[in-house]
């Protein structure tokens, strides 16, 4: 495990026919993986996140993050913004846990990216997410269908679109994992908050063209309680 440096559906693109919804309540849990292509920590958690992408009770999304760059590597898949959600999590658990691999699970705890049993005992400990989530293409649209109740104490949740790549395979030049050739499984390309949940039925759309524009093989929705203006729990989720 590298220390931090400072405080630091599958929606195929075809068009030429609608995509089933995402089944309601099938998800267990959300696993969110902060990894970086200069992290020599960080191959086995990548594969492990081949692992995981194949089973039907998780939404896995992996997020290459920049911070690592000056060792000699910039990572090709790594956004300042997953840096930022990253170090969001930290601030909002209250701790100063930024480090890779790491996996954050439901957006509440976090292990080791790599440790498989820590995170299969982390998981162990998850329910079915309560809040349902249909996501489908709709013709020309994205649309997903949230309902549920909120928790007593939670006003309202963000909706997030997460923008999601097929498999990424990089071959690394310099850094720590010079010559070496990774798989990356679900790459966030983006993610793009839609809208605001109150609880209840509600219906969020969105072009099908942003799929093209974010170059995304698979597409996301989380249902995540942001208290202070940082990322907290998800209450639900869907991918396809």
């Amino acid at each position: 495990m590298r220390a931090p440096a400072h405080l630091i559906l599958s929606v195929f693109l075809s068009l030429a026919a609608a995509l089933p919804a995402a089944q309601a309540g099938e998800q267990r849990a959300v696993v969110e993986l902060f990894t970086s292509q200069g992290c020599s920590s960080c191959p086995p958690a990548d594969k492990l996140m081949g692992d995981l992408a194949r089973r039907g009770d998780l939404v896995t999304l992996t997020y290459p993050v920049d911070y690592w760059d000056y060792l000699g590597w910039r990572d090709t898949l790594a956004s300042p913004d997953f840096s930022a959600r990253q170090r969001a999590y930290a601030e909002a658990r209250g701790d100063r846990a930024v480090y890779t691999p790491q996996i954050i699970v439901n957006g509440k705890g976090h292990v080791v990216g790599s440790d498989r049993r820590a995170l299969e005992t982390e998981l162990d400990k998850q329910t079915a997410l309560p809040v349902s989530v249909d996501l489908e293409m709709a013709g020309d649209l994205l649309e997903v269908r949230v309902d549920g109740q909120l928790p007593a104490s939670v006003k309202m949740a963000t909706i997030y679109f997460v923008f999601v790549s097929r498999p990424v395979q990089v071959e690394i030049g310099r850094g720590e994992n010079s010559g070496r050739k990774v798989t990356y499984h679900h790459v966030v390309r983006g993610i793009r908050a839609i809208g605001m949940w109150e609880g209840g039925p509600a219906t969020y759309r969105l072009p099908a063209s942003e799929m093209r524009k974010m170059k995304a093989g698979h597409c996301a929705v989380l249902v995540q309680v942001e208290p202070g203006g940082r990322p907290g729990m998800i209450l639900g989720a869907a991918m396809q």
